[in-house]
């Protein structure tokens, strides 16, 4: 394995790259990926942005992401990658509330959205734009000195969750002081290890669109430590064993999602490619069915690895195939020195098996706040640990088992979907009097948006006026696949009795949501 390490004039060590990285049919080695992140380190710099500030990333997959993770690496600069399916609007949001100094899209995506982007951002573009004020940023690279400033705690993504209301929220961590780096950097890999896979020498691949924040952390971390990494442009489920085959492949990201498309592959596709090089199969994102796992261990092997996570709280848990089988429903133990409590709403803790709040810290992790709402950040807290609506139990062998939700969070595909949004916007469609929005389960993505509308007298607003509604508002996976016509349910204060509605959908399923 070669390590590439570049320095400034103080021969402070600022960037060390192991990974030949390969994306479609090219392949970069560390050397030219030291180069470009150096490059484009010193660019940011010379546009004006320092060590807390944020770069905008609005990037279908492609390598334009490893230049800017060594970048940020250097510089302590944070990227904020956007969902390339959102909306103008939706951009618009995180882009004032981020504050971004630059943002890095390619050319067709800012065409959609550059009448919402400040005139204080300067805007770098890969391939064509009708904005008159962007940079083509290959051009724009090769100009560019290297970095050359002090070494500083490196930046990483700055991801935006909607956690349990609704509102966008920027996850901002501290700062590592440099005086702790080498420490916590040790610690860091001691967890991806266990809970990625990730190690010295492997050979990884990532399938998922990197805009989410499991497998942007997964690529982070693979190019620090593997030997070789492979983006996918996107999921396609017989390209991945092709590309498994054909690379050697030892860990690879998944979400439940991809289990169902693999497993809908016929025999003899499956059959066709050569997958023993295998040893780690990492998921997150969102629970996984029991059925479904066993599936994949039946045909993978025993080495489905399971961790909950989030942008908050990092990885909490992990639980390998062997304990799968036997603990079916499970998400596994705490990881190193993670802590999980089981509370009631008052604070107090509750007794093994019985259902409560889940509340976790990964102390390997500095702590956060959310940009712009450190309220909402404390309000999560109780005794140096955070909840973010999920819960659940643990067993008697210190297992955590995810039960319910106490927000109404739809994760459809691994994707987080907050209802309120969607609601609001259905609420304004012409014929619509009230409206309810929750997941239902789906045999592909877990669960999937549904709603029922209650409409105003008179009207009958058909499905597909709804759905051309919602559409012209908000991303395409926020609209709901399916409405009905029906007046709502509501308790005795008057409010809408959601869990009335979704419970008739999820009677007799092995989760409940």
């Amino acid at each position: 394995m070669r390590t590439t390490i570049t320095k400034n004039a103080d021969s402070q060590e600022l960037l060390s790259v192991s990974a030949t990285f390969h994306f479609q049919d090219r392949a970069t080695d560390a050397a030219t990926q030291a180069t470009r992140g150096a490059q484009l380190a010193g660019g940011l710099i010379a546009l004006g942005l320092r060590e807390g500030d944020v770069l905008a990333v609005l990037l279908r997959n492609s390598e334009l992401f490893v230049d800017v993770i060594h970048a940020c690496r250097q510089t302590g600069i944070s990227f904020c990658p956007i969902n390339w399916h959102f909306t103008a609007d939706e951009v618009s949001v995180l882009l004032l509330d981020s504050g971004a100094k630059a943002l890095l899209a390619h050319g067709d995506l800012l065409d959609g959205i550059c009448h919402v982007v400040p005139q204080s951002v300067a805007l770098l573009t890969v391939g064509q734009s009708r904005s008159p004020t962007s940079r083509p940023y290959e051009t724009w690279l090769s100009t560019q000195p290297a970095y050359s400033g002090p070494k500083v705690s490196p930046g990483g993504h700055m991801v935006y969750t909607s956690g349990t209301t609704g509102r966008p929220k920027g996850v901002v961590r501290d700062r590592i002081p440099l005086a702790e780096l080498e420490s916590r950097l040790a610690q860091s890999k001691r967890l991806v290890k266990i809970a990625l896979g990730i190690s010295a020498g492997c050979r990884a691949l990532v399938p998922a669109p990197l805009y989410h924040s499991g497998p942007s952390t997964f690529l982070q971390q693979a190019l620090l430590h593997a030997e070789s990494v492979v983006l996918m442009p996107h999921f396609d489920a017989e390209q991945l064993l092709a590309l498994i085959e054909r690379h050697r492949i030892d860990v690879v990201y998944l979400v439940p999602i991809m289990y169902v498309r693999l497993l809908r592959l016929p025999e003899a596709v499956r059959l066709k490619y050569d997958i023993s090089s295998l040893r780690f199969v990492a998921s997150t994102g969102s629970p996984c069915s029991p059925d479904v796992k066993r599936s994949m261990i039946e045909w993978f092997g025993p080495i489905i690895n399971e961790t909950y996570a989030s942008s908050e709280a990092g990885m909490i848990t992990s639980i390998t195939a062997a304990e799968a089988l036997q603990r079916p429903g499970s998400a596994g133990r705490p990881v190193l020195e993670a802590k999980v409590r089981i509370l009631n709403e008052a604070g107090e803790q509750l007794p093994t098996g019985e259902i409560g709040l889940i509340y976790v810290r990964q102390p390997i992790y500095p702590d956060f706040t959310y940009r712009h709402n450190d309220a909402a950040r404390r309000a999560i807290e109780r005794e140096g640990l955070i909840c973010l609506g999920d819960m659940g139990y643990l067993d008697a062998d210190g297992y955590l088992y995810l039960c319910d939700r106490a927000s109404d969070m739809v994760i459809s595909g691994g994707v987080n979907i907050y209802p309120a949004e969607i609601e609001h916007r259905l609420l304004a469609c012409p014929g619509v009097a009230d409206c309810a929005v929750f997941g239902v389960p789906d045999p592909e993505f877990g669960e999937r948006l549904h709603a029922v509308v209650e409409p105003l007298p008179g009207e009958k607003p058909t499905l597909e006026d709804m759905q051309a509604w919602l559409q012209a508002g908000l991303a395409a996976f926020k609209v709901p696949r399916s409405i009905d016509l029906a007046p709502l349910p509501r308790d005795d204060a008057g409010k809408i009795a959601k869990r009335r509605l979704r419970d008739q959908h999820w009677q007799g399923q092995s989760r409940r949501v």
